[in-house]
């Protein structure tokens, strides 16, 4: 019989306030029974395993980093829009670590197709028609932007960058400075020597 007041929802948002505390990687459906000071088995009519937790956990953190970023977007473009982007990325991981990791998580094609990743997508490629990319530039572009913003925030929150001057924010705007200048002036693609 299931607990009263205990919901998928209600689970997940646990959840994700615990991968927050303690880090995505411990979260577990036994030490989110522990933090409702219930067995574990009350826990198992509203999610699967701890699988399906943290599953449940990535969707929320990529729906509301989308939630975010459309916020953010709306009405800029160029390079007050990558700006705006970039900076929802790492707010985001800061104000919540353990979420952030979590829209790390690889997910199945079908539950990924169905997430608000799309949205990401769909958000990022109309950032850059502004530059006036065109396939398949625009996707190496899409890649580039992600693996930049996700690679300076983890080597950030990771402490990476703590050790040396200038601080992170005069480094994270001139990222952005460079990213603008880069998509403005993107490489034409290399001929094929083979003719």
């Amino acid at each position: 019989m299931a607990r009263v007041g205990l919901t998928p929802e209600r689970l997940t948002e646990a959840g994700a306030e615990l991968a927050d505390e303690v880090g995505f990687d411990e979260v577990t459906v036994s030490a989110l029974a522990r933090r409702f000071d219930v067995k574990v088995a009350s826990l198992y009519s509203h999610v699967r395993n701890s699988q399906d937790l943290r599953t449940r956990i990535a969707l929320l953190a990529l729906a509301e980093l989308a939630d975010r970023a459309a916020d953010a977007l709306a009405g800029r473009a160029g390079k007050d829009a990558l700006g705006a982007l970039a900076d929802v990325y790492r707010d985001y991981a800061r104000e919540h670590p353990g979420r952030w990791a979590a829209a790390q998580l690889r997910l199945d094609p079908q539950t990924a197709a169905a997430s608000a990743g799309v949205r990401h997508a769909q958000m990022t490629r109309a950032l850059l028609r502004g530059y006036d990319l065109t396939e398949p530039d625009q996707t190496h572009a899409v890649r580039l932007l992600g693996s930049v913003f996700h690679g300076y925030v983890s080597l950030e929150l990771g402490g990476g960058f703590s050790h040396s001057a200038p601080g992170t924010d005069v480094t994270w705007a001139r990222i952005i400075d460079a990213l603008d200048t880069l998509l403005r002036n993107w490489p034409a693609p290399p001929t094929d020597p083979r003719g």
